[in-house]
């Protein structure tokens, strides 16, 4: 079925003022759901896919008994019912009220028909545009408020229910195009500081009575996911076998499972050139990227626990969307996130007196809390404090999963904490406050500095990553020859470990592979994409700054270990410096232990030159992007169109220096400290230093390691060292 002229896409609603004129906002709340119904026959108006769903007709006429039962019949004097009848067809759960007819058979309710249900809107409408003709006392604004935020509520209702309807159909109609969620950027995880927190609406602004009141709690410190969990993602937990394995589920969950023979998200379908999912514009392949939908909350709860992490609680969810919005994608367009949080009463919490406290209070059992939005949901309907509630074996509605986990104790470094915000903010902070101005370059590397330095590994002036990659595509066979049986590789300053596949590939007798790196987005997709390529490898990535001690990953007790550390990193550091790296790394491989260094060597100041100052603008936006980051994490307020990129060669020092120049004078605040530049004066962001073999060799000597061989490629001249 195609959408029709008259049916508004979901990318063109716009959100209407939630303030302002009253009638003005009726109308416009009313017409959005006759556009909504609008692609629909009356014969999809009338049908009932299940018990939980309810015909788009009979939601059209419940909305609008809720306006003539609650506000015309007691306030619009000489207001005459439209027909009586419809008190008991349209009543939903209103024991107040009086009798209903049963929600599962809504369907039945042939009579009366849709062209009437209509004229029942238009004669409500009309009714309701007399009452709101004057100044509305108080108590009507209230209430019609109220009757407006339900409407919307069934508008998403309306969609939930077609799309269940639609794909319980063999000939797999659509509703039409616009409402399917697109993909956020790569992950990351967002510490939150926690401690006594206010969560809950207060009263300036409306709310559903179940969001107040407005109390304190105490959260320990935890992480959350920048973005929702995609289909890719899901696809390796049913890969995995994650619903035929007992041991993730809750026992209601699993029996859920096994009764209803459960094998994937509710609208995946299997074709025959992989998955289908169902969606409101019909069956189309399945988008890895997008976020997940239609999961309930026992699958929601078993994946976090395949993934080893668990659900937010939704006073951590309301916490981070009020303190950290800019940090997190996908809050309120996308779906309703499940929480940890069963569906109760806040403390104070008391029902509104009269019918309309049935709203709300009377469902608080046995159901769980979802947040956020959907791309179902009305433009404007949700906020931070908005609580959802479903039952927790229910699929149909637009669900899905964000991710959250505890910060680990004693500061150990885990996801989201991009290797410390007290270590950044202490490394920024210092850095500006010396002459001349300098910030290590370990703090390029957030989620988006991460995805900015492989697109400068693609670009056709940066050599080291093109050079290396063919060298050790070359030797990686002599490499493997030399690794041991069941041996564990530690890599330093990880990345995307795109040229750890060579050895992995070469040397399958490996037994597990440690990546360690300070970009922890890049760290969880890296070693994500490896355990699911390499299944019989043993993945333990480790989130901390490679340059400081730390303990040995589990994995690699009881295995020789072999330390790889590409792509010329080495270089980031001073000769003393990387004396110092090299010693650490003796100590942490251990005797027996072998290290395989990439580093690159010295050249024309014209090719180098070039490799750190594209023509494409990448490396420039890389560096630019320290900027941006300071300003989102540190509470900066740097302009960074203010500032030029600029790489120069320091040949007396035989290194690329990287620096931000000021464009004129200015003062840029970072958390309050204010820093003056003068016009011209540089912040000096990296340096990176280029070799001869024999500067690696001896740093490596002074470090305890003994050249076992060398390769060098040609120009422009990269070497791989192994030493042992």
């Amino acid at each position: 079925m195609a959408m029709t002229d008259q049916q508004t896409a979901h990318g063109a609603e716009t959100e209407i003022p939630a303030t302002g004129d009253l009638a003005a906002r009726y109308r416009s709340v009313r017409a959005r759901s006759v556009s909504r119904a609008a692609p629909l026959s009356a014969e999809d108006q009338q049908a009932q896919s299940m018990p939980d769903t309810s015909p788009t007709k009979w939601h059209l006429a419940h909305i609008t008994w809720f306006f003539e039962t609650f506000l015309l019949t007691p306030n619009l004097p000489g207001y005459r019912p439209f027909d009586p009848s419809f008190g008991y067809l349209f009543n939903s759960y209103y024991e107040a009220v009086g009798p209903r007819h049963p929600r599962p058979a809504r369907g039945l309710i042939t009579r009366p028909a849709l062209e009437h249900v209509m004229a029942y809107r238009r004669w409500v409408d009309v009714a309701m545009e007399r009452l709101l003709a004057g100044e509305p006392w108080p108590e009507i604004e209230a209430l019609v408020t109220l009757g407006l935020a339900h409407e919307e509520q069934h508008q998403e209702l309306m969609l939930m229910d077609v799309l269940h309807l639609f794909a319980q159909s063999p000939l797999k109609p659509a509703y039409g195009p616009g409402f399917q969620p697109g993909a956020a950027a790569s992950a990351r995880w967002i510490s939150v500081e926690g401690g006594r927190v206010a969560i809950g609406a207060d009263a300036d602004a409306f709310a559903f009575d179940n969001e107040g009141p407005r109390h304190e709690t105490l959260l320990r410190p935890y992480r959350l996911a920048s973005r929702l969990v995609t289909n890719r993602e899901w696809l390796a937990f049913v890969d995995d076998g994650g619903y035929a394995r007992a041991d993730l589920w809750l026992s209601d969950g699993w029996t859920r499972v096994r009764e209803e023979g459960w094998e994937s998200p509710l609208y995946w379908q299997r074709g025959e050139g992989g998955w289908l999912e169902t969606g409101l514009a019909g069956p189309r392949p399945l988008d890895l990227d997008a976020p997940t939908l239609h999961v309930s909350y026992y699958e929601a709860d078993a994946y976090a626990t395949w993934a080893g992490k668990r659900l937010p609680t939704e006073a951590e969810w309301e916490h981070a969307a009020v303190s950290r919005p800019e940090a997190f994608a996908q809050l309120y367009d996308a779906a309703w996130q499940w929480t940890a949080s069963a569906y109760l009463g806040y403390p104070g919490f008391a029902p509104a007196k009269g019918a309309v406290g049935e709203y709300n209070g009377k469902f608080m059992m046995g159901q769980m809390v979802l947040r956020g939005g959907a791309s179902v949901t009305p433009p404007g309907h949700t906020r931070a404090t908005y609580r959802n509630f479903f039952y927790p074996h229910q699929r149909w509605m637009f669900s899905g999963v964000r991710l959250a986990e505890d910060a680990p104790a004693g500061g150990v470094v885990s996801i989201g904490d991009e290797g410390g915000a007290e270590r950044f903010r202490h490394d920024v902070l210092t850095g500006l406050a010396r002459s001349p101005k300098s910030i290590p370059p370990k703090w390029f590397y957030d989620a988006e500095g991460s995805d900015l330095f492989e697109a400068i590994c693609e670009a056709p002036e940066y050599y080291p990553t093109r050079t290396e990659t063919e060298l050790l595509t070359r030797i990686a066979p002599d490499l493997a020859a030399r690794i041991p049986r069941d041996a564990i590789l530690i890599e330093y300053g990880s990345g995307a470990s795109a040229k750890t596949r060579l050895l992995l590939d070469a040397a399958p007798q490996l037994g597990a592979y440690a990546p360690i790196d300070i970009s922890v987005s890049a760290l969880e997709a890296a070693a994500g994409s490896i355990r699911r390529d390499y299944p019989k490898l043993i993945v333990e990535p480790l989130a901390r700054d490679f340059t400081t001690s730390g303990a040995a990953p589990a994995a690699a007790e009881g295995r020789a270990r072999i330390g790889f550390f590409p792509g010329s990193t080495i270089g980031n550091f001073d000769p003393d410096e990387g004396v110092r790296l090299l010693t650490e790394a003796r100590a942490l491989i251990g005797e027996g232990g072998l290290f395989i260094l990439g580093a690159d060597l010295v050249k024309e100041t014209s090719v180098l030159t070039a490799a750190y100052d594209d023509a494409a603008g990448v490396t420039a936006a890389f560096n630019k992007n320290l900027l941006v980051r300071i300003n989102r994490e540190l509470g900066g307020d740097f302009d960074a169109k203010a500032f030029d990129h600029k790489a120069v060669w320091n040949a007396v020092d035989s290194r690329i220096e990287m620096h931000l120049v000021s464009q004129r004078a200015q003062t840029v605040r970072v958390g309050g400290t204010a820093f003056r530049f003068k016009a011209g004066e540089s912040l000096h962001t990296e340096n990176s230093y280029k070799f001869t073999v024999e500067d690696v060799t001896g740093m490596a000597r002074r470090a305890g390691w003994t050249l076992i061989e060398r390769w060098i490629a040609p120009p422009p001249a990269f070497a791989v060292f192994l030493f042992g």
